[in-house]
């Protein structure tokens, strides 16, 4: 080979040892994905179904009127503490008394007429006494003493009859006396009054309907109705730990649920002519009812409450982010599963999930877990986590994570190779 091949060969591949370099130097840099993750950490959790609520009194009564007539006094102010017989108002009673007057009299002339009918019957017993002795010793004829003895038995019938109308007049006293006493509306329990329908001097017509003088309510205990969307409701069953908060307070007030309604408050003002179309298009709510102790008396009617009804919940648990659990990849460490876990998988109270995991290198590797109670924000692990694991939410190269770092709120991990 001559010397001019050899040096043009080594030009050539000293050109391509320096191209490659070049290459190698300036191509673009491979970037190692950045880590958004969490700390597997032990707390309490909660499944709930969340309901919006409005306070009512345990008791309520709209204490009414059963007499016609002005109100001629009120005992009672708005937020007055009455005892059950007290007097709330008076209503004008000249009528009722007068009719009651009259009852009376009409009794007093019944039982002088008695008296009289008694002197009558007296004097027919006698008068067929004397006239049944004749006739046995034939010194009267018998006309006589027919005549005698239905004169006796007439007069006992007149007895009977005005016994029969003091008796009706006794009812119509009773009546008369009931009336009078409708005209003093009394407590029929122990309460608060909360509202003051009828006002002094106005006049009530209870003829026609029963008018309202007040509302009587016992607020030692409230009760809360909870409106549950028909989505919830299957959830919900009587017996659940609830509680709540209002919009002026945020303490949390515990109580158990009372009570499911089974039907949905629109079906007392539905009409038979509305159609399946329109009810469909209208949310459906359900009533889950429970009380509370009111001892403070800072709960009060109409209140609006925020009301959580736990379904599950968890104590002292390992917890990680919703966010974390993924689907399951061809390369996940397996979990192996007890047969107490086994069964609560199958009773569907515990499900398989896929979490990625750093290690202390801060390379992520895929690990199966079982999972409790899942609230969309976080998850109850029961194998395939230990507490201080760092789970992986989302890295660089996963279009969520943007999301998932600003629900995160936390720290970014290590980048793979470092």
């Amino acid at each position: 080979m001559s010397k001019k091949t050899i040096k043009i060969t080594l030009t050539i591949l000293i050109l391509a040892i320096l191209g490659f370099g070049a290459w190698h130097y300036f191509k673009p840099k491979e970037e190692q994905p950045q880590y958004i993750t969490e700390t597997v950490t032990r707390g309490n959790l909660e499944n709930t179904v969340l309901a919006t609520g409005t306070l009512d009194a345990t008791k309520l009564v709209s204490v009414g009127s059963q007499a016609s007539g002005q109100v001629k006094k009120m005992y009672v102010e708005l937020g007055d503490e009455v005892k059950k017989g007290q007097l709330i108002a008076q209503i004008d009673s000249e009528t009722q008394q007068n009719t009651f007057k009259n009852t009376a009299a009409n009794i007093r002339n019944l039982e002088a007429q008695r008296l009289q009918q008694e002197a009558n019957l007296n004097e027919k017993r006698l008068d067929f006494n004397r006239q049944k002795v004749m006739l046995a010793q034939d010194a009267t004829p018998r006309a006589t003493f027919e005549a005698a003895e239905a004169s006796y038995k007439t007069a006992q019938a007149q007895v009977k009859a005005v016994d029969a109308q003091i008796e009706q007049a006794k009812l119509s006293e009773s009546t008369a006396k009931t009336n009078l006493g409708y005209t003093r509306i009394i407590a029929p329990m122990d309460g608060t009054i909360v509202a003051i329908v009828t006002e002094e001097g106005q006049t009530v017509n209870a003829n026609q309907s029963t008018p309202t003088i007040v509302k009587l309510a016992q607020l030692q205990n409230m009760t809360i109705k909870a409106q549950v969307s028909e989505a919830d409701i299957m959830k919900v069953e009587k017996g659940q730990k609830v509680y709540f908060t209002t919009l002026g307070d945020s303490t949390k007030r515990y109580a158990t649920l009372r009570q499911i309604e089974p039907a949905p408050e629109s079906i007392s003002s539905d009409s038979s002519t509305s159609t399946s179309s329109s009810s469909s298009s209208t949310a459906i709510y359900y009533n889950a009812l429970f009380d509370v102790p009111n001892t403070d008396g800072k709960l009060r009617i109409d209140m609006t409450a925020q009301v959580y009804i736990v379904l599950n919940d968890a104590n002292n648990s390992l917890l990680l982010p919703s966010a974390a659990l993924g689907k399951e990849t061809p390369h996940v460490k397996k979990l192996e599963l007890t047969a107490e876990q086994k069964n609560l998988v199958a009773q569907g109270k515990a499900s398989l999930g896929t979490v990625r995991i750093l290690d202390a290198q801060g390379k992520a590797h895929a690990q199966q877990v079982l999972v409790g109670i899942n609230n969309r924000v976080n998850a109850q692990v029961l194998a395939g986590v230990k507490e201080g694991d760092e789970v992986v939410i989302a890295d660089s190269s996963d279009t969520s994570a943007a999301a998932a770092k600003s629900k995160s709120g936390r720290r970014n991990g290590p980048p793979m190779g470092m």
